[in-house]
């Protein structure tokens, strides 16, 4: 149990180990505070290489790197792993499954989670890829259902097995298309000769006018056309109402048979009890303040995909990407230092870097402020920054020689089925669910 008598400067506790978080634990280095670190994961995961582990391009471990080792080097940090339940903010105690918790300022970083927008049915059978699991889980499904359909005897019964259906057309649904289409031009052969890479086909369903709506129209354009060009059916202004496991259904009456449907298509942030629901705003995000502190609560600031600052200028909050919550994490782990000195404290400011996108081999699509190209160039710089944004000289080493290997080859990539995914029934589930409540 950990209690607030036994430490010796005040306690600043962070919900979460993703970007916002480790921000704010470095930022704290060397300050007269304590450290406390609290996640269910012993890990930090590099969310968008993700679906780089999905399609066995990495390993798990290369985009990942232990929190202890980390912060090794921080005398005045602490970690814990657990899952915390729910604030108590009127006692400043967190009740988390390893017992109470004290803190006297808490930083709530607790990230996003897959949002199904309360479709039960595609909840049940589409597979999410928010962690290192659930993309080690599409990946072996993904294997499991080639593997299945060479026991088929026609085309007819193998479409099921080989339809794989991305939903969701943002930078993590485009990226993860694209490299499926790659597997299917490049890889589908020569693993399995008994099949033909037209018996394959990747979709990439999309509810709006264009896929990556968050970036600009020019890049907008250019990524599905690199998708049409690698295979990938686009189908756009399409909204799924139901997926039985077997086959998904579109508002227009249209339906797929398919038995893998990959979820991208939103987002909601995971807050623990606790938190006044007058709080809570679009996209399940916690409403703070511009100095990232929750309205109507004492010591308490949450930051990154779990929070939103509402002005005239950001009115559905900061988009959801990494530079968001590590710019929240500085300027939160400076205010944090502010208020114990009785000094004034900053207002958060994003400053956008812009964004960007791959779809494939030497081909990508970068927006920077009014700045924007594509193609070969796009693709070096969108490979740089996220190599160099790795955690861990030897996570950028590993994912650069896999790269590099894949490039030359077409033929590199951890195709292994460790753990066999089994997707539950309905029953199944249910039965779960209540062994858990």
């Amino acid at each position: 149990m950990e209690t607030a008598d036994t430490k010796r400067f005040p306690r600043v506790v962070i919900i979460g180990g993703g970007f916002g978080g480790i921000e704010v634990a470095k930022g704290l280095k060397n300050k007269e505070v304590e450290v406390l670190l609290l996640d269910r994961n012993n890990h930090h995961t590099f969310q968008p290489l993700l679906y780089q582990v999905a399609t066995g391009t990495l390993d798990a471990p290369s985009i990942a790197f232990p929190l202890r080792k980390m912060f090794r080097k921080q005398p005045n940090f602490k970690f814990r792993m657990t899952e915390v339940k729910a604030i108590d903010d009127k006692r400043k105690v967190l009740d988390t499954d390893i017992g109470p918790i004290s803190y006297d300022y808490l930083v709530i970083a607790t990230g996003a989670t897959t949002n199904f927008f309360g479709n039960q049915s595609v909840e049940q059978y589409a597979m999410p890829m928010k962690s290192v699991r659930e993309a080690v889980n599409i990946r072996s499904f993904l294997l499991q259902n080639i593997e299945e359909s060479l026991l088929k005897t026609s085309r007819e019964d193998r479409e099921a097995f080989l339809n794989i259906v991305v939903v969701g057309g943002g930078p993590t649904g485009v990226e993860l298309s694209g490299a499926i289409a790659e597997i299917r031009n490049h890889i589908l052969v020569k693993d399995y000769p008994e099949l033909k890479k037209e018996d394959m086909t990747v979709y990439l369903v999309e509810g709006l006018p264009r896929v990556l709506n968050a970036l600009s129209p020019q890049a907008s354009e250019k990524a599905e056309l690199y998708l049409r060009e690698l295979g990938v059916r686009v189908l756009l202004n399409e909204q799924v109402t139901a997926y039985d496991g077997e086959a998904i259904h579109f508002a227009n009456g249209r339906h797929i048979k398919t038995r893998t449907v990959l979820w991208s298509a939103g987002v909601k942030g995971e807050i623990p009890e606790g938190i006044d629901a007058q709080t809570i705003v679009r996209g399940n995000r916690i409403q703070t303040d511009e100095t990232c502190r929750v309205l109507g609560m004492r010591d308490v600031f949450a930051i990154g995909d779990v929070s939103a600052i509402i002005t005239e200028d950001t009115p559905r909050g900061h988009p959801g990407v990494a530079p968001v919550a590590q710019q929240q994490g500085r300027l939160l782990a400076k205010n944090i230092v502010h208020l114990l000195q009785h000094q004034p404290t900053e207002k958060f400011k994003y400053f956008d870097k812009g964004s960007m996108a791959t779809i494939g081999r030497n081909k990508a699509v970068v927006d920077i402020g009014k700045i924007r190209f594509q193609g070969f160039f796009a693709w070096w710089v969108w490979m740089f920054v996220h190599l160099m944004s790795l955690v861990g000289f030897r996570n950028r080493v590993v994912t650069f020689i896999n790269w590099v290997i894949s490039y030359v080859t077409f033929n590199a990539g951890i195709r292994l089925i460790i753990h066999k995914y089994v997707r539950k029934t309905p029953r199944e589930a249910a039965v779960a669910e209540e062994q858990i409540t």
